[in-house]
């Protein structure tokens, strides 16, 4: 089997592409990458040892996937992650990224009879909704309540039944039109595709940043001894999110890679879930027990534009359906980015720290 992941030099597009190598070494597995996220070049080194091949090339421009000499199954991870990108700036460069740059993408998968593993996000669900949900202040969080007025929301966290009308972000209206476009290639062109609505994602090999990757963040943060700040919501500290480790991730991906049939025409969410979720001030402890450290925290009581008090991902449809289910816990995702810094603290610090 021949496996293309695009955006494959990113933290999820390079553990997909080593787990995938690990456990399938026959499998001819293509990284497929511009390089545009700082550190994704260190990747290649990992590549190389495990017979990985590289490909520099842009979704944004089809004669660089049109190079690709055959593939079974694509795996679509390049998006522009960032919640804030095109918000404050220009938002062309994440809509042609995300949205021309994904179609790109499904036409390869029909010129070359290919398969379609779509990622996209919980950022397809409106803003405004979510932050109307009902919710209790507790000791070290925010949560909600079953008792909701919106359909696809309780306790539970956010289901695939929650409205989708409303403002989203242009990172999360990208995404959710490249959905769209994909039903549209599933009816009409019989492509067999996945479409998976993650959450916050975690664990080793991410070059986290405050608008992306805040899990690798924190930790660094703890692990060089340097200040953070609650941003929004009081200030405080309790705003949550579910967050799922990336080899949990890898474990569905590779579900779907060899029964693709269960996804086609299907959309599923799928997180860490109620039981891996976490406030910031509960991944402070975390990060302070991991490492020792006590490190200040400051405090910024205005929200930031687009932000969520709290996102949890309901799984039931998923687990029911395909029998997935998370396995790591936070302590062990954090513990895992703690590991990870420490092997390549020198490779590390200059963009993490």
């Amino acid at each position: 089997m021949i496996l293309v992941v695009t955006g494959g030099a990113g933290f999820i597009g390079s553990t997909l592409c080593i787990k995938l190598k690990e456990k399938y070494p026959s499998y001819r597995i293509i990284a497929f990458d511009n390089l545009k996220r700082r550190g994704s070049e260190l990747n290649l080194i990992d590549f190389k040892i495990r017979g990985i091949e590289f490909v520099h090339g842009d979704i944004r421009n089809s004669e660089d996937l049109n190079d690709l000499d055959g593939f079974d199954v694509l795996i679509e991870a390049s998006a522009e992650p960032s919640v804030m990108s095109g918000l404050n700036s220009d938002p062309t460069y994440v809509i042609n990224n995300n949205l021309y740059g994904s179609i790109n993408c499904f036409n390869a998968c029909l010129k070359n009879k290919a398969k379609l593993i779509f990622l996209s996000t919980s950022r397809v669900y409106p803003i405004s909704n979510i932050e109307d949900a009902s919710f209790i202040e507790e000791e070290t969080r925010f949560s909600f309540l079953d008792n909701q007025k919106e359909k696809g929301i309780s306790s539970a966290g956010i289901s695939e039944d929650f409205t989708l009308f409303g403002a989203r972000s242009f990172y999360g209206t990208t995404k959710l039109s490249s959905e769209l476009f994909i039903q549209e290639y599933s009816s009409f062109y019989n492509l067999d595709a996945a479409i998976t609505r993650f959450g916050v994602i975690a664990g080793p090999r991410q070059m986290g940043k405050t608008d992306q990757g805040v899990v690798t963040l924190w930790m660094a943060k703890h692990y060089w001894k340097q200040s953070l700040k609650y941003i929004g919501y009081g200030g405080i500290g309790k705003q949550v999110r579910d967050i799922l480790h990336v080899e949990d991730l890898v474990a569905l991906i590779d579900i779907q890679i060899h029964n693709i049939s269960k996804f086609t025409g299907k959309i599923f969410n799928a997180g860490g879930g109620r039981s891996t979720s976490v406030s910031l001030m509960e991944m402070t402890s975390i990060c302070q027990e991991i490492t020792g450290n006590k490190i200040q925290i400051g405090s910024e009581i205005e929200n930031r534009p687009a932000d969520l008090r709290i996102y949890i991902t309901d799984n039931s449809k998923i687990e029911r359906e395909i029998g997935w289910k998370p396995l790591k816990t936070p302590s062990q995702i954090f513990s895992d980015i703690y590991h990870w810094i420490g092997e390549n603290e020198k490779q590390l610090e200059n963009i993490l720290k």
